[in-house]
């Protein structure tokens, strides 16, 4: 079976440490992810979102198992899937680079898909999902550097 391969890459306003803060912190997930719970089962290094960390991911009946396996502040995220879906090898690994006086955010995942002949479809799913979700973080992580500069809207 072959690998498959899905990118995104997306810019974000942000500096690379509020993008970085919104991927350790599971908790933030359903307002960008398109996930709806993000729950950690198995605590990690630290503060319990650090390498190590398992968490389940709830999207409509779908429940993904994801294991944080590496963590370089302010620069990448990666984990892999531990199950949920029918693949095997899945490893994603989120790069955060500083430009244009922001964020890059290159989102990669691969994978192989357990059974024969549906390798295309996952990739096709997938790429919409880590399309808008890399387009959706740049979007929250501008949008929290904005309020933690106190840029934000006020009211009076």
């Amino acid at each position: 079976m072959a690998h498959q391969h899905v990118e995104a890459t997306a810019w974000s306003s942000a500096p690379p440490a509020a993008v970085y803060r919104l991927l350790v912190d599971g908790a933030s997930w359903p307002s960008w992810s398109g996930h709806d719970r993000v729950e950690v089962v198995e605590r990690g290094e630290g503060d319990g979102d650090g390498v190590g960390a398992v968490r389940v991911l709830h999207r409509g009946r779908v429940r993904s198992r994801e294991k944080i396996v590496e963590l370089v502040p302010e620069r990448r995220f990666a984990y892999t899937l531990l199950g949920g879906l029918p693949l095997r090898d899945y490893r994603a690994t989120v790069d955060l680079t500083p430009e244009r006086g922001g964020t890059t955010i290159r989102w990669s995942s691969s994978f192989r898909a357990s059974v024969p002949g549906t390798g295309w479809l996952y990739r096709t799913v997938l790429d919409r999902f880590i399309g808008q979700a890399t387009r959706a973080l740049a979007e929250r992580a501008a949008e929290a550097a904005g309020d933690d500069a106190g840029a934000g809207p006020t009211s009076g």
